[in-house]
Parts: structure tokens; C-alpha cells; sequence
């Protein structure tokens, strides 16, 4: 009693039984982490979509633009940037989480990819309060913040979660064969913040530049977003949800292959 078995299963507990309790005590370990890791961690959960928000409807405001694509300026800023965090916290969540949780591998019952599956959870859940704290927010100044289509709204941030979790999968691998290559990726993210659409519509781009950036799966997540969230918003026709998760199903197959490739020597760095 109280001794592993060969293959690191307690006897007495299923398979399903370790599998939950490692999950539940690397989200609670990774939850205290992302909350209090610093002094006032919880506040820059906000700060970040807040600050962004803020200063680009002080852009908008200056300039007299009341409306973009038939939505409420507000209201197309911050769907638009909380549909991009939703990608990016979670891509660089999971893309730094086995450099982050190397200690724990230690313990045979943890392998790299359950750090990644757990943090991905965890800041979609973060991204879920933060989304409703923001929106709550603009109510108050008047906003109308009810989605016209909640399901595709949803639809939308679940694929553009998913698309996070490929390329976090596939950066995790990447950045520790080749720690040089999470430099570019960190560098790679601020012109996507611009070709995704996040502060510049997509449909002012002209013909044939804008059916280039639509393969760009998080243009596709947001132009979904906004779409569902107002019926008077008016999508490019290129719009496809259906890319969106193929893109994501794909680079998430490719993210567990390189895992399952290279479980040793992520281990061993």
C-alpha cells in the first residue's frame, strides 16, 4: 500500500482518477500563479484590453468616427481586442509553459503536455471574466452589450482559443529546439495585432490585398465575432468559419505530433 507501480499508477486509483487529480492540481498551482505572482497580478488581467481599448477609442474619438462597419465604435474595439487576446494570452500561455513548469517533471505522473492543455484552460477561463468585467463595464456607459447571435459569438472565441492552442503547441516544441525562434514569434505578434483587423477594419483593405489577409486565421475569428455580435455589422465576404477551425484542428495535430516526436527531449532540456 501506498507504493507506484511499475508504470506510476497508485494502486487503488484508476487511470481517469490520476489523470484528474494531476489536472486539478497543476490548474489550481497554475491559477495561483497567473493571480498572485506579482503584486496586483489580477489588476494587469484588465489593464492590458483595458489601456488598448482606451487608446484607440481616443483615436477614434478624435478623428469623429462614432460607427465602424455599422457597429458602435466601443463595441467593435473591444469584441475585436478581447477576440485577439483570446488568441494571443493563450498562444503565449501554452507556447511558455514547459520552460515554466520543468520542476514538475520530476513526477512521472505530469508530462509536458498536460502543463499545456492546463494553462490553455485556465486563461480561457480568464479571458471568459475578463470579457464579462470589460463588457459589464461599457453597459454601464450605455453600451449595448447583449450579442445578437451569442452562439457565433461563441463559436467565433472558441475557434480563435483553439487556433491559441495549435500555435501554443507548436511554439512550445519549436522555442525549445530552438529558443532563437521564440524571439521572432514575440516579434511576429505586433504586425499581427495590425493584419488581423484588431484597430483597422478589414474590409477597407482593397482587392486583392484583402482576400491575402483572410487566410490569417485570427481576421477570420474576429470579422466572426463582430458579426455575431451585431446584426447591423457588415462581415467581408470572405468570412469563413469553417477555415477558422481547420486552420485549428490542423496546427493542433501538428503541435501533438511534434509532442509525441519529441517527448523525451523536452523533458531532458
Amino acid at each position: 500500500m501506498g507504493r507506484e507501480s511499475l508504470n506510476g499508477a497508485i494502486p487503488g486509483r484508476s487511470p481517469a482518477r490520476i489523470v484528474a487529480s494531476v489536472y486539478l492540481a497543476l490548474f489550481l498551482r497554475e491559477a495561483l500563479t497567473r493571480i498572485s505572482a506579482s503584486r496586483a497580478a489580477w489588476f494587469w488581467l484588465l489593464a492590458e484590453p483595458v489601456f488598448n481599448v482606451g487608446y484607440m477609442l481616443f483615436l477614434y474619438t478624435v478623428v469623429r468616427v462614432h460607427t465602424v462597419g455599422g457597429v458602435d465604435t466601443v463595441i467593435w474595439l473591444m469584441v475585436g481586442m478581447l477576440a485577439f487576446f483570446m488568441f494571443r494570452r493563450t498562444a503565449g500561455q501554452v507556447s511558455a509553459s514547459i520552460s515554466s513548469n520543468l520542476a514538475l517533471f520530476t513526477y512521472r505522473q505530469v508530462k509536458p503536455i498536460d502543463t499545456l492543455l492546463v494553462r490553455g484552460g485556465l486563461e480561457a477561463l480568464l479571458m471568459v471574466l475578463v470579457s464579462g468585467v470589460l463588457l459589464a463595464g461599457a453597459a454601464l456607459f450605455g453600451h449595448s452589450v447583449v450579442p445578437a447571435d451569442p452562439l457565433a459569438v461563441l463559436e467565433a472565441f472558441l475557434g480563435l482559443w483553439l487556433v491559441g492552442m495549435g500555435f501554443g503547441l507548436v511554439a512550445s516544441v519549436a522555442t525549445e529546439l530552438v529558443p532563437e525562434l521564440g524571439r521572432i514569434i514575440n516579434f511576429v505578434m505586433m504586425p499581427l495585432y495590425i493584419v488581423s483587423g484588431v484597430v483597422l477594419p478589414i474590409s477597407a483593405v482593397p482587392q486583392p490585398y484583402r482576400g491575402w489577409l483572410m487566410f490569417n486565421p485570427v481576421a477570420q475569428g474576429l470579422e466572426a465575432a463582430r458579426s455575431g455580435f451585431s446584426s447591423n455589422y457588415h462581415p467581408v465576404s470572405e468570412l469563413d468559419i469553417a477555415y477558422l477551425y481547420e486552420f485549428a484542428l490542423v496546427s493542433i495535430f501538428l503541435g501533438l505530433a511534434l509532442h509525441r516526436r519529441f517527448a523525451l527531449r523536452l523533458v531532458t532540456q
